[in-house]
């Protein structure tokens, strides 16, 4: 789906939403949405910034002291166990937001893999507390890595509103934008409709796996645990371009989105991502040569695309090949969601950019 700051340009399915069933993928399927969730926290965060109940560069311990327990991973002793130190400095909401908090995924990390397996640690996708104590990969502020710090964004918008985050983004983003088919739980009217994950072996081959998140789960991931469709995620997109109203309502003022799509990282730059786990995902880097920072949202591409998007665009994804992008500039925002894993599929993504660039040809 594509949208301008007014209307849907463009909307189409195709494909089954479960692979043997003739069950077809539409406009309104749901599908896990997985780090897309991420943009709607660093959204109610900067709700939060507005009001003054949070400010970016404060000590996140401060609002979750539990994060102190987060310490600098430095390898294993020779019995394999572990080997943490303090930070030398306390990590900050904006840090979290920008991925340079020191945090990451052992999905791209081989060291946070070990730990987890040597430890215990649960995975994020236990929606458990225990799976953020996680060890940090390096001090506070010192580089760009992806991981799970928006996760703790989301408890640090609990902490400072006083609400779960499922009822915080319901009463002050999703029902505003009238997003009825998104959230952390998948109500029965979304269920019907729900497409499952598919699992593309060695050979190729897609096959339907039984994955979804805990529906009752200890923590609202803040980072990866929304379900939503292409229909509802445009008008959260929408709103953006928008520069955070939606018709008469102001979800956000205009110098914060400003805030929120430029880059806030200055010469830390995006580096690419090489899997540790080659069943989750591939190694990853989106437009490859293009040098790219981050915002507090997004990803910001620092020349032009070669899909047409200009310097300053933004986009990011989600685990199962879900793919946006917004171009604050030429006033567009489009949505691409498959439920296919690995990440960075083959397939999936050469057709995500063709998706773009399609989009930028029809528009010039």
């Amino acid at each position: 789906m594509v949208t301008d700051r007014t209307d849907t340009l463009y909307e189409g399915a195709f494909g089954e939403r479960i692979l043997g069933t003739q069950q077809p993928m539409q406009t309104d399927t749901v599908a896990y949405i997985a780090s897309m969730t991420k943009a709607v926290t660093a959204a109610a965060a900067m709700q939060l910034v507005e009001e003054q109940k949070l400010q970016l560069d404060r000590p996140v311990a401060d609002f979750v002291p539990e994060i102190a327990r987060c310490e600098v991973l430095q390898g294993f002793d020779a019995t394999g166990k572990p080997r943490l130190r303090a930070p030398k400095r306390q990590m900050t909401i904006r840090q979290l937001l920008t991925h340079t908090a020191g945090f990451g995924y052992r999905i791209w990390s081989p060291e946070l893999r070990k730990y987890q397996e040597v430890t215990g640690t649960p995975s994020t996708g236990s929606c458990t507390n225990a799976s953020l104590i996680a060890p940090l990969l390096f001090d506070p502020g010192d580089r760009w890595c992806y991981g799970i710090g928006v996760d703790w964004v989301g408890k640090v918008v609990e902490a400072a509103s006083g609400y779960r985050l499922r009822t915080y983004f319901n009463k002050y983003l999703l029902e505003p934008l009238c997003m009825s088919s998104t959230g952390f739980r998948i109500t029965p009217a979304m269920r019907t409709r729900l497409a499952k994950v598919h699992q593309r072996d060695e050979t190729g081959l897609l096959t339907p796996v039984d994955f979804e998140l805990p529906q009752d789960p200890e923590v609202d991931m803040g980072g990866i645990g929304l379900y939503s469709t292409a229909a509802d995620y445009l008008k959260f997109l929408r709103m953006i371009l928008n520069g955070g109203r939606v018709g008469s309502t102001c979800l956000l003022r205009a110098d914060t989105i400003d805030q929120m799509t430029r880059s806030s990282t200055a010469d830390i730059r995006v580096t690419p991502l090489k899997t540790a786990i080659p069943s989750v995902s591939n190694d990853v880097e989106f437009l490859a040569g293009v040098p790219k920072s981050w915002s507090l949202a997004f990803q910001v591409n620092e020349a032009p695309s070669p899909t047409g998007r200009p310097a300053g665009g933004l986009m990011w994804a989600g685990i199962a090949n879900s793919y946006y992008w917004i171009d604050m500039v030429t006033g567009i925002a489009g949505v691409f969601i498959t439920q296919i894993r690995p990440f960075a599929d083959i397939h999936a993504l050469p057709l995500y950019y063709a998706f773009e660039t399609g989009v930028y040809d029809a528009l010039s």
